[in-house]
């Protein structure tokens, strides 16, 4: 067996690893590389082998840096099944569609700027029809459950409680007489959080491939993370502010929902207005509607007395450009939840045009900012920062609660792994900046975990 590292290797975006069993081709994830515009454009355009190769695709969740470029996959010739669970199945179906439209959208606007140039035209990495035709060539499976996807190889989906739908892929693997378990964890959620079960533990791992977002980092608890939430809401209306919180669509944007219904409840935080001004976030909280299976005891508790975590009567869902609009023209304390979490993309921008320069608003992070962005640069309290074109002062405060990370932080992953050490014999760490990896695999060694590599893009190991 042959593992070759072709994403989110010494990096933490566009997931994506290939096994190679007895002949058999086996993709985990094939998410969207992120970061510098021409960089990201090649290198998800021009996939490092020959798509029509690959047998079969397993997908850990639907997070578009682990599943972004599946269309393009499939549009390359890639025609074998695509696993993963039915509720990242539902995710994907909607956020698939929305990153063929973004990216149809950016190649339209390069494209007019080309024409001026004499250039020629750029095709986008995939269109919606791709989207499309890929959605078909999805299985979704249900956790627990063990489907032979390979000769010789069998899968299993366990709950990896990071976001809705996630999974630890489990590879029982029978090769030259010899049986190997092999598990990638994807993104490996945390105990204890709103909204979804824990993450399993794995019993007999031989090969772990782990994720280390934050292999040097430690987050806050849940409770603390509500705490602050409380504060901040609290002092953002004590000056008749606005609170700006930028929100991934997926995930972190329910978690706030839901937090602020609680302390609502709890007469922690008044009665305020609430928007969610994002349609691809007003549609993946459809989606978590449809999924109750996935929600922990405490989540099943609240729905069982309060029917719905993420309705409540001052909380609006905003779909039409021309709500969006209208919410600027409100001059009371109210709360905006817009994507993109980084503040790349989406109606966020247009939130924090309105109001970065004024010092009673907030502007709250509540997700990680990667290198470069938008969102990490105000977060650092750049005073000029540009948002579509113009530069713009930033007078908002700047706060952050990294408690409520969907990741699990060094201490978690250090804990995960030594759960999972009875029979393991080597760790692979990746999806992690190379600072945090090297943290994560030093961690593991001061547990007497040694046998530890943090591969490089394009690196075969063979087991």
């Amino acid at each position: 067996m042959e593992i070759t590292f072709w994403g989110a290797a010494r990096s933490v975006t566009g997931s994506m690893h290939l096994l190679t069993i007895k002949g058999k081709r086996i993709l985990l994830d094939c998410g969207l590389y992120q970061g510098h515009r021409q960089e990201a454009f090649e290198r998800n355009r021009t996939l490092p082998f020959d798509a029509g190769t690959i047998d079969v695709l397993v997908l850990s969740h639907a997070h578009i840096d682990h599943s972004g470029n599946i269309p393009n996959l499939v549009k390359s010739g890639f025609n074998g099944p695509i696993y993963t669970t039915s509720a990242t199945r539902d995710l994907c179906a909607i956020m698939l569609r929305d990153s063929a439209h973004i990216i149809e959208s950016d190649v339209e606007h390069l494209n007019q700027q080309r024409i001026s140039q004499g250039l020629p035209l750029l095709e986008p990495t995939y269109t919606t029809a791709d989207v499309e035709r890929a959605l078909r060539q999805f299985h979704g499976l249900e956790y627990g459950s063990t489907f032979a996807i390979a000769p010789g190889v069998q899968l299993t989906f366990l709950d990896a409680g990071h976001i809705l739908g996630s999974a630890l892929s489990v590879l029982d693997i029978q090769e030259s007489g010899n049986l190997h378990r092999l598990l990638f964890t994807g993104d490996l959620g945390r105990r204890d959080m709103l909204i979804l079960r824990d993450p399993e533990v794995v019993p007999d791992v031989n090969h772990l491939i782990i994720e280390s977002t934050y292999g040097g980092r430690l987050h806050g608890t849940p409770e603390e993370a509500e705490q602050e939430l409380s504060r901040v809401v609290n002092e953002t209306i004590s000056r008749k502010g606005r609170l700006i919180i930028p929100a991934f669509s997926v995930g972190r944007t329910q978690e706030i929902v839901y937090g602020l219904h609680r302390l609502a409840l709890a007469s922690k935080i008044p009665q305020l207005p609430v928007y969610v001004d994002s349609p691809l976030s007003v549609n993946a909280t459809e989606v978590f509607r449809l999924h109750p299976e996935a929600y922990d005891s405490e989540t099943d508790r609240f729905v069982l007395e309060y029917s719905d975590p993420f309705s409540f009567d001052s909380l609006h869902y905003v779909r039409r450009a021309e709500d969006s609009k209208a919410i600027n023209r409100v001059r009371k304390p109210i709360i905006i939840i817009s994507a993109s979490g980084m503040c790349e993309g989406g109606r966020i921008l247009h939130h924090l045009i309105n109001n970065i320069g004024d010092a009673r608003n907030t502007i709250l992070f509540v997700g990680y900012q990667a290198e470069n962005t938008l969102g990490a640069r105000i977060k650092a309290g750049e005073k000029r920062v540009p948002i579509l074109g113009e530069e713009y002062t930033l007078r908002a405060r700047i706060e952050a609660i990294d408690a409520y990370s969907a990741h699990a932080d060094q201490n978690e992953l250090l804990d995960y792994v030594q759960r999972v050490n009875k029979n393991l014999r080597q760790v692979f760490i990746v999806h992690g900046e190379t600072e945090a990896s090297l943290a994560l695999q030093q961690g593991l060694a001061d547990h007497g975990i040694s046998q530890t590599t943090i591969p490089e893009r394009g690196q075969t190991i063979t087991i």
